[in-house]
């Protein structure tokens, strides 16, 4: 079994059973799935804005339990301003929040498992994983 990192958008269809899930869940069936801090961070900020009450919001924490979360350190902070300065350079700024989950990706050399493929085209050895057309 190998080691995929999952992007706030799958996550995200997948806790509210979403229909958008379905092409992925064959992708993720024979893979462990981690998330960025990151997304962690995104869903809780989601969950917020929206005045989720207790129950909700502990739903979500158990359905984050999980998965395997990673942390930020020196090295993954590296790639990151790495990431951000290539698509700077390129002319195709990529946000903060994209560009952490993009770097956790590289720094541990993990597939990328998202909906938004656009958001992360053209950053180098950057794998993507996405369901057959």
């Amino acid at each position: 079994m190998s080691l995929a990192l999952i992007d706030t958008d799958i996550t995200s269809f997948i806790f509210k059973g979403s229909d958008y899930a379905d092409p992925y869940l064959p992708l993720l069936s024979d893979q462990e799935l981690a998330l960025s801090f990151m997304t962690i961070a995104e869903l809780f900020q989601w969950a917020i804005l929206r005045q989720w009450g207790k129950r909700r919001f502990s739903q979500l924490e158990q359905y984050l339990s999980n998965y395997l979360i990673i942390p930020v350190d020196q090295p993954l902070c590296r790639e990151w301003a790495q990431v951000r300065s290539d698509r700077q350079s390129a002319g195709r700024p990529i946000s903060p929040q994209d560009a952490w989950i993009a770097a956790t990706a590289l720094r541990h050399d993990l597939p990328l498992v998202t909906h938004n493929i656009k958001d992360f085209a053209g950053i180098s050895n950057l794998q993507l994983m996405m369901p057959p057309l």
